[in-house]
Formats: C-alpha cells, structure tokens, sequence
C-alpha cells in the first residue's frame, strides 16, 4: 500500500482547530463586544474576532476581514496573529496567495513562541516554497514544534524520518513520532503509522493494528484513512473481504470531498 505523508490538507481538514486556530485567548467570543474591544487596542479581542470572521461563526464569514484582523494583531507583535495570517497567504484566502509572504509570517510566529508557525515554516521548506528547498532545516523546523507539544510537527517529523529527508532514515523512530502525534489527536500521525504496520516498517506487520489506526483516522473526518479501511475490505486484508462494508467507506471519503473515494465508490456501485 502506497504510504501517505503529510498534505498540506493537513492543515485546513481535520487538524484546522489545533494548528491553525492555536488558542483562544478571548473568554468573550460576542462579535460585537470584540471589536469593541480590538478597536481599542486589545489584540487578543483582534485575533479572536478574526477567526470569527474565518470561521463565519457569529459574523458572515469574510476571509479579507479576518485578514485584516489577523495583519493588526500580528503589526502589535501577537505571533498568533501572524501565525493565522500566514496560513491565509499560504492558501491564498482573504489575499493573494503569497508562498514568501507566507514564510516571513510563519517565521515571524515560530520565533515570537507561535510553534504552530514553526510547522508551516518546515513544510515551506520541505517542499521549497517561498524559501529554497532545505531538508534540514524543515527538520529543526518540525522537531522544536514536536519538542514543543504540537501534533502536526510530530506527525510531519515522522515523515522526515520515514522518508530519510533532512535525517538518516529510520522507520522506528517515525513510527514512535506518529504514535505521539496519534495519541494527542493528530489523524494524519494515526493515517501514516497505520501505513507502517501494514508495511512492516518500523513495526511488526499487523493488518488488525493497520484497520484499527484507519478506523481511527477516518473518524476524525481523514479521508485517507476511510480510504484505506476501503481498501482492507476490498481485499480481505485484516478482515473478511466484505465490498459492502468497503462502499461503505469509500463513500464516506466521498462525502467528505475525495475524489479517489467517489472513484472507488462508483466502481464498486457498478459491479
């Protein structure tokens, strides 16, 4: 089974609370008391009103606006701020899509204690975009965020680890990095150490303990993870062959937006 490695879907699926969002910090989420409040200097009320406006709750949803409100908190030295903002330019949401600006911002928040900031800034350099390609540093990058209690940098270090890119290859060491990420609620680290068992990499191969890390996944709304548990039905590996149950999976992935779901839920419709 092809291994999956972290996404930049990541970010903006099922993980968007915990690494895009960080904290809230404002204990008084009305629309109207905290723009109050930010227009009067208070740039946690600023940030909290700008994932309103991201999130549409509350307020209609207005990506420019939380923009705006994330630029004014992260100008104040908020790097919360400049952590939500980069992730706008990285998306092109609410701006013009902007992989340098991205990374000014990202860095900007990494190095005011925004860890969250420090995994977008890994993955720019990992893939080389807005800055030039440099493993080892998407490395240190990811490894201070790890270090630092976020999920989504253990789950990408695993990758690293897993693929040999800025770090000798090592399968165990990835498999240790996408347990930490699993158990503090990262699907991508439950996705990706499934993979390893399936594989015997790193682990013993165990197609029960690869059906329990999908399942786990696609609970968390990943649609790699209802995918392979498609599979496992598809070809009886784990469980007994069962294409109903496999439909069933791809198309929930369907739902959930996979174009490879639909795909495997329209063939198995047509058998």
């Amino acid at each position: 089974m092809k291994k999956i490695i972290l996404i930049i879907s990541l970010f903006f699926g099922v993980l968007i609370i915990s690494l895009f969002f960080g904290v809230v910090v404002a204990e008084d989420l009305d629309p109207k008391k905290l723009a109050v409040s930010c227009d009067n200097g208070d740039m946690d009320a600023c940030f909290s009103l700008g994932k309103l406006y991201y999130t549409g709750e509350g307020v209609k949803q207005n990506y420019q606006k939380a923009s705006e409100l994330y630029q004014k908190a992260c100008d104040a030295g908020d790097p919360y701020g400049c952590n939500n903002l980069g992730w706008l330019y990285y998306d092109g949401e609410g701006v013009k899509q902007n992989y340098q600006k991205a990374a000014e911002l990202s860095k900007k928040a990494c190095d005011g204690g925004d860890l969250r900031g420090c995994v977008l800034l890994g993955y720019l350099y990992y893939y080389g975009e807005g800055v030039k390609q440099n493993y080892q540093k998407a490395f240190e990058l990811l490894e201070k965020s790890c270090d630092g209690g976020i999920p989504g940098g253990c789950s990408f270090l695993g990758t690293l680890y897993d693929d040999g890119k800025g770090v000798k290859q090592n399968y165990q060491k990835a498999s240790e990095l996408y347990q930490k990420a699993c158990d503090d609620g990262n699907t991508y680290g439950c996705l990706n150490l499934g993979e390893l068992y399936y594989d015997g990499y790193g682990v013993q191969q165990n197609y029960q303990k690869a059906r329990e890390l999908y399942q786990k996944a696609c609970d968390g709304r990943n649609t790699s993870g209802c995918n392979n548990l498609g599979s496992l039905y598809y070809n009886g590996k784990g469980v007994r062959q069962d294409y109903a149950i496999a439909k069933e999976y791809y198309g929930k992935a369907c739902d959930l937006g996979d174009q490879l779901g639909c795909d495997y839920y329209k063939r198995l419709n047509n058998r």
